[in-house]
């Protein structure tokens, strides 16, 4: 991602009117958003323990936290995001829960060293060019006990000339099927076309293991979005 457009992608997210809004928006763009947090839950449960401590990276918002912490109730959780109105959203989201997880505003690299039995990083590594994806998992790879599962979910398909532009056109279309109003979603898919540096699946399975991670394994598809678990 260009800086500038890192730069507007921030200034929205910090934005109380944008942030105040965003728990409509994964539903809407993403098929089965709701069903991929779920797997994510029970794919890091298989080899985390009772009282696994648990690593969300792009944790504003704080969804995927409410439905681990649910699902789990022995987990504690650290929750990082560059986001501080995100992080403030997330805190509400997390209601009761609240108080199992550790909020800090930053990237990975303001994360603690762990060792963490689990992680996860949803709808949140495809705004990062390749360079950087792979330092960012090497970073989570790096906090992770051995052995301990690592789930990842984001826009990822097809990224040649000829049909890129078409997949653009189905993720739109997706969300306004969904109920996303049109002229957004149009501004979305143009936003993603000019600014996101997205990789193909094949690709995203190479910068997972290219930064320490084995036993890729794809567990979700659908339209422009992919999602994998992987073991440190």
């Amino acid at each position: 991602m260009q800086a500038d457009a890192m730069k507007d992608m921030l200034a929205n997210f910090n934005d109380p009117s944008h942030v105040a809004q965003y728990t409509k928006g994964p539903a809407r763009f993403m098929p089965g958003y709701a069903d991929v947090q779920r797997m994510a839950a029970v794919l890091l449960r298989e080899r985390a323990p009772a009282d696994a401590h648990v690593l969300v990276l792009g944790a504003g918002g704080g969804m995927e936290l409410k439905v681990f912490a649910e699902a789990h109730p022995g987990w504690t959780f650290e929750g990082v995001d560059p986001a501080g109105e995100m992080l403030k959203l997330a805190g509400r989201t997390l209601g009761k829960n609240a108080s199992r997880v550790d909020l800090r505003e930053g990237y990975i690299e303001d994360a603690s060293e762990g060792p963490f039995d689990a992680a996860a990083c949803l709808l949140t590594l495809h705004f990062l060019a390749r360079g950087e994806r792979v330092r960012t998992a090497a970073e989570i790879r790096r906090r992770l006990k051995s052995g301990a599962p690592f789930v990842a979910a984001h826009s990822s398909f097809p990224q040649d000339a000829e049909t890129r532009p078409q997949w653009l056109s189905r993720y739109a279309a997706f969300a306004i099927a969904s109920g996303a109003d049109p002229e957004m979603a149009e501004k979305a898919r143009a936003g993603v076309a000019a600014h996101l540096d997205l990789l193909s699946p094949e690709e995203d399975e190479a910068v997972l293991r290219e930064a320490g991670f084995r036993d890729v394994t794809p567990f979700y598809a659908a339209f422009t979005w992919r999602g994998w678990v992987a073991y440190a």
